[in-house]
């Protein structure tokens, strides 16, 4: 293959779509931390050894999180295609992949933190409580608090696992590196595209994975 020819021939087109696999996974990962932390706080704090326990809102939380975890997300991005163009007017491009990509990572998000916050030692939190605290308090200053290199490393595989959901969107016409697989990779028997857009998928990956293992070890108390 002469790369100088390729990359001035597919160059622009798969920095496009860098770039646009990257906007998408950052911003689907943002907001489905944004609603996943609340969510997995309160499926911890509502269960039956919990700060605030409720059987039914707990109930109700987990029922919600485990249909959400359990829907394919090529499925899920088909389904709510009407209530993805209702939010942002279209089911096409990087901002018709976010709201599929958020609805599916959310639960996925709510479980990782659930877990994260259960590894917290209970001393802890029942020192907080011998002071005084309140929930909300030991919440915030405790629970988030002492769990933020275990999120953090959570937060690296949810976007690790949002790039390959991604690269699915481009199935249904949402760019990005996965669009260009399909319709110059697969379409048009482009191997060489293929191959291209696998390396730079990869590469990604492992900068995140790098990024997020190194921030988490700066981040914990452990380790110091």
């Amino acid at each position: 293959m002469d790369f100088n020819a390729f990359f001035a021939q597919y160059g622009a087109l798969l920095a496009q779509g860098t770039w646009d696999t990257i906007v998408m996974t950052v911003l689907s990962t943002l907001f489905a931390y944004v609603l996943g932390i609340p969510l997995g706080v309160l499926v911890t704090i509502t269960s039956d050894d919990g700060l605030w326990p409720h059987k039914a809102c707990n109930r109700i939380l987990g029922w919600i999180v485990n249909i959400g975890r359990s829907i394919p997300f090529i499925i899920l991005l088909v389904a709510i295609i009407p209530f993805t163009r209702f939010v942002v007017g279209t089911s096409l491009g990087v901002p018709g992949a976010i709201v599929p990509l958020v609805v599916s990572a959310a639960p996925f998000v709510a479980r990782m933190v659930e877990q994260s916050l259960r590894e917290i030692d209970g001393s802890l939190i029942e020192a907080a409580q011998s002071m005084g605290a309140s929930t909300w308090q030991i919440v915030w200053k405790v629970y988030l608090k002492e769990s933020v290199p275990s999120l953090v490393r959570g937060a690296s595989i949810v976007f690790i696992t949002l790039f390959g959901y991604a690269a699915m969107a481009g199935t249904v016409g949402a760019g990005g590196l996965g669009d260009i697989a399909i319709r110059y990779g697969y379409q048009r028997y482009q191997t060489d595209v293929m191959i291209v857009t696998i390396v730079i998928l990869v590469v990604l990956v492992q900068i995140v994975q790098s990024i997020g293992d190194v921030t988490a070890r700066k981040m914990d108390k452990r380790n110091r």
